[in-house]
């Protein structure tokens, strides 16, 4: 339980499970969350197999307009604490933030790893420039979700003092009889790479492709969990890529229900995340927590987890080589075994929600500003 009886009011644009278990575990600890969103979830979520999250104790407050947002903002209690969806981009959250601005309330800002590459890049650093500036004095704290983020944040001008590094804290999935019985049964087939996501240009599926026909290992498979977003050229591009590099040895699972997605990651030896961005990557997190190494691009802001965990590892983003020498580390290393797999499961129970709302709680009640004296849940 917190040393105080604040409220937590999470604002975001629809209910995630980024978010939701953490929601979840805040209210098992005792405060009393309320869970704001413009909607339950998007249809383009609910094609790549996205469910409603579960929230527990939660109270879940759907405001689909404006003027919702505006009303629950000016109800909420004058000692309540706002975890806010990032700045800019963020569709009526902003409005829910104008009024917690004006009304002096206890305002966080969760805000991932920005791609700051290109011409594009250079526009944004100028914007969040501006954006700190405006926001820094009435700003609590910023929740800066990735790799690079705390300090990327401060380059742009907000207070060191009211950065944290933070990540998405995600539901402990329940493994129960899978994890002996999977790996006995499959000790002699093939080393599982495994890609879980969308099939989008920035993810860099092709590489992967790229990568491990490059390397010629034998016995291996590669799974690829998920579909092409918008239109398919990108996925009939990756097809016909696999076909050709890689007879035989690509299985294309499709789209997945969320709550398959960790049984399926279990069966896997490496996951890889070459994504030219990614603000988290939750699959890493996922990954981990049922016992598979991750092999990810630095530009993945669950890059530190990668690196804290001891077991997979981080290349330089878009280095077919580099790429090569990891995957092939990982393929040397063999299947991973049952011991192996809990003990990195063991491990990544710093990944989970519960986990996550006792960090969030011992940020919420620090009073020292000396960001670096709480213990991050990964280190």
């Amino acid at each position: 339980m917190s040393k105080f009886d604040n409220s937590i009011w999470i604002w975001q644009r629809m209910v995630t499970p980024h978010l939701a278990a953490l929601a979840a575990a805040l209210a098992e600890r005792g405060f009393k969350v309320n869970y704001v969103a413009n909607e339950n979830l998007s249809k383009e979520r609910t094609k790549l197999g996205w469910k409603m999250p579960e929230l527990g104790k939660v109270k879940l407050l759907l405001a689909p307009n404006k003027d919702t947002v505006i009303r629950y903002a000016l109800n909420a209690p004058k000692e309540s604490i706002h975890l806010c969806q990032g700045l800019r981009g963020n569709g009526l959250v902003s409005y829910a933030q104008r009024v917690i601005r004006k009304r002096g309330l206890s305002h966080w800002a969760m805000m991932e790893t920005v791609d700051d590459t290109g011409w594009i890049g250079f526009i944004r650093k100028a914007l969040y420039r501006i954006l700190s500036l405006y926001w820094r004095n009435h700003l609590t704290g910023v929740l800066a979700i990735g790799r690079k983020a705390p300090e990327w944040f401060v380059a742009r001008g907000m207070e060191r003092r009211l950065v944290y590094p933070f990540a998405y804290f995600l539901k402990e999935p329940t493994i129960s009889n899978l994890l002996n019985s999977s790996i006995k049964k499959n000790k002699k087939r093939p080393f599982r790479f495994i890609y879980v996501g969308n099939l989008s240009y920035n993810k860099k599926v092709s590489l992967i492709i790229k990568a491990i026909a490059a390397l010629e290992l034998q016995e291996i498979e590669f799974w690829i969990v998920g579909a092409g977003v918008r239109n398919n050229t990108e996925e009939q591009r990756l097809r016909s890529l696999s076909n050709l590099l890689l007879p035989k040895k690509v299985f294309w699972l499709g789209v997945l229900p969320i709550k398959q997605i960790s049984n399926v990651m279990l069966k896997a030896d490496c996951l890889v995340l070459p994504s030219l961005h990614d603000g988290w990557g939750a699959v890493v997190s996922e990954a981990l927590m049922v016992g598979t190494p991750v092999v990810c691009s630095d530009k993945c802001g669950s890059s530190a987890v990668v690196e804290a965990s001891g077991v997979g590892s981080v290349f330089s983003t878009n280095n077919q080589k580099a790429l090569m020498d990891s995957l092939n580390n990982q393929y040397e290393k063999g299947l991973v075994s049952s011991k192996q797999r809990q003990k990195i499961m063991k491990w990544s129970r710093c990944l989970g929600a519960s986990s996550g709302a006792k960090y969030l709680e011992s940020i919420l009640n620090f009073k020292n500003n000396k960001v670096n004296l709480i213990k991050l849940p990964w280190n």
